[in-house]
């Protein structure tokens, strides 16, 4: 190819992605907020709940982290089924659902009703990241990927950022309101939105860019050739089981997860215990650790595109973050060590969380990398369970959490070791290439 028509082309993919950009990330982005608000936001409840309910730490820690369960049961069928139903339809069931379930949170009245509403809460939602790595995976190229899922990723954080002030305020201002407490208030106003936002997602989102009715034909040819799934030879979904680096990739995804959701379900109760008693307060300083992970997300995705690197910027990150929570225990009685440290563990962990999503979507392609990123996040998601449930455990057998957040810090240093080891992750292994059959 000429060079006039190397640029002309590198032109061309920069205009149509940039279409493709206002078109797709906005929405997804939007949808992931209220995903992970929906997830975390029984954290800023816990108080309240716990003295309504008399939830225990355990009890808490434990019907936190039992959404993941609920996940990991669905996640494989329902992604397996993603290519043949499609995006759009599936998208818009899980958000409909989910929203309803977590609008329903406002109906617990035990710690049986409390574990069964986070259990179908996950169940509900499953599926819906790795259908969103895959269906990513179908529009932007390698060179590309790592920016579009910190894009949409970063709504995680965001979500954080909103999430603590918002949570807080609605808890404090509507407790009492109409015969509810505040924190069933809560959870009604932060489910409905994705209800909505389950019937606009049937009505505007294309499946693929062959379905695409804004594209024209010239945008679909040029966008199937740099999305560039055609090479390689063609395996069935057992391939991926069959493959090391499957197990590799669930292992470290197990970790990072474990750190990344301990964190985010106990982190208003960590900075409780630190002295901050006032709920708008507390709010507020919850936020701080998303804001950095926001920017940490942004850089480090732009950062694996550009130099093509994948697995540094995955395991430096969660290293970092392995020292800052081993560190903990001696900013007890010291909230502004104790808030720095946590902010920077949120938001190097989320960045190792970002770049680990390359990974898989690089490795697996074709119609079943659908099944083959669920089964990896089946596997590894169930870290949303143990994370949070340790650190109610260590809370309840010994006062405190210090020794809970230690543990936190060792699956975050498993997760940079298992990375950094295997050097086939690098991103210039082939993709393994699989068909739904």
């Amino acid at each position: 190819m000429s060079t006039h028509a190397s640029e002309a082309r590198r032109d061309a993919l920069n205009v149509l992605y940039r279409k493709l950009n206002w078109r797709l990330l906005p929405l997804l982005f939007i949808c992931y907020v209220f995903a992970y608000l929906d997830r975390i936001n029984v954290g800023f409840a816990k108080a309240q709940m716990q003295s309504d309910l008399g939830l225990s730490d355990a009890a808490y820690g434990a019907g936190a982290g039992i959404f993941f369960l609920g996940y990991v049961l669905f996640e494989l069928p329902s992604n397996l089924m993603l290519p043949r139903v499609g995006a759009r339809k599936t998208f818009s069931r899980i958000l409909v659902l989910w929203g309803i379930t977590s609008a329903g949170m406002l109906l617990v009245r035990d710690v049986p009703t409390f574990y069964a509403m986070r259990f179908l809460l996950g169940v509900f939602e499953a599926g819906f990241a790795p259908g969103m790595i895959y269906y990513l995976a179908c529009w932007y190229g390698p060179t590309r990927m790592a920016r579009a899922i910190a894009t949409v990723f970063i709504a995680g954080p965001i979500g954080g950022i909103v999430g603590g002030p918002l949570s807080a305020w609605l808890i404090f201002a509507m407790a009492g309101v109409g015969g509810l407490a505040g924190w069933q208030w809560m959870f009604l106003i932060e489910g409905v939105p994705c209800v909505f936002l389950g019937i606009l997602t049937f009505f505007i989102l294309a499946n693929r860019p062959s379905e695409a009715r804004w594209l024209n034909a010239e945008e679909k040819a040029l966008l199937e050739a740099e999305v560039g799934t055609s090479t390689g030879q063609v395996h069935s979904f057992r391939a991926v089981l069959r493959d090391p680096k499957t197990y590799i990739l669930a292992s470290a995804y197990f970790c990072i997860i474990f750190a990344i959701y301990a964190l985010s379900f106990w982190l208003p109760a960590v900075l409780k215990a630190q002295g901050v008693n006032d709920t708008m307060q507390l709010g507020w300083y919850a936020g701080i650790p998303y804001v950095a992970a926001a920017i940490g997300m942004y850089l480090i995705g732009r950062r694996s595109d550009r130099l093509g690197e994948r697995r540094y910027h995955c395991a430096v990150p969660a290293g970092l973050g392995a020292l800052l929570l081993l560190s903990f225990p001696f900013a007890e009685g010291h909230l502004m060590l104790a808030l720095a440290l946590l902010t920077g563990a949120t938001a190097v962990m989320f960045m190792a969380y970002t770049v680990f999503w390359t990974m898989p979507s690089e490795h697996i392609k074709g119609d079943a990398a659908a099944g083959g990123i669920a089964f990896i996040n089946t596997i590894g998601l169930s870290g949303g369970f143990w994370g949070p449930a340790v650190i109610g455990w260590a809370k309840t057998a010994t006062g405190n959490m210090n020794l809970g957040i230690v543990a936190v810090g060792c699956a975050a240093l498993c997760a940079a070791l298992i990375v950094i080891s295997n050097k086939q992750l690098s991103a210039k292994q082939p993709a393994l290439q699989m068909s739904a059959g």
